[in-house]
């Protein structure tokens, strides 16, 4: 019976990841630490800007307005007084729902939209949080 010799790495070719400008040699990796650090500042700017970045939403022929921020913060919620009817609370539940759904939404593509222009080029999948 033959036994197999593991190979410890020995002969084979340094291997980096596409686009990383040589990750085995010393120079490249202080290079894409300098890229991470500069990408991980402006994604922490971008962040607070999206705190301060709103999406106003409006159900019901405007009844109903939600404000969120770009981090998916409820800003507020306005309720015209026309839309408090005793008798279909229900109508009213229906509507603020439906537009702190829609703010959401459109608070996270907002986000997405400034995050991705951040990350766009360097292929990482969405979502993906440095």
């Amino acid at each position: 019976m033959a036994k197999l010799k593991k190979n410890r790495g020995a002969g084979r070719p340094a291997v980096g990841l596409p686009g990383m400008g040589g990750m085995s040699s010393g120079g490249g990796m202080g290079n894409l630490m300098g890229q991470m650090r500069k990408l991980q500042e402006e994604m922490e700017k971008t962040q607070a800007t999206l705190a301060d970045e709103e999406v106003s939403i409006s159900v019901g022929g405007g009844v109903v307005t939600v404000v969120a921020t770009g981090a998916q913060e409820i800003r507020s919620i306005t309720i015209k007084p026309e839309a408090v009817n005793p008798e279909d609370v229900e109508l009213l539940q229906d509507m603020v729902l439906a537009a702190v759904n829609e703010a959401l939404q459109k608070s996270k593509e907002l986000s997405e939209e400034r995050m991705g222009a951040l990350t766009g080029g360097m292929g990482l999948p969405p979502g993906l949080g440095l």
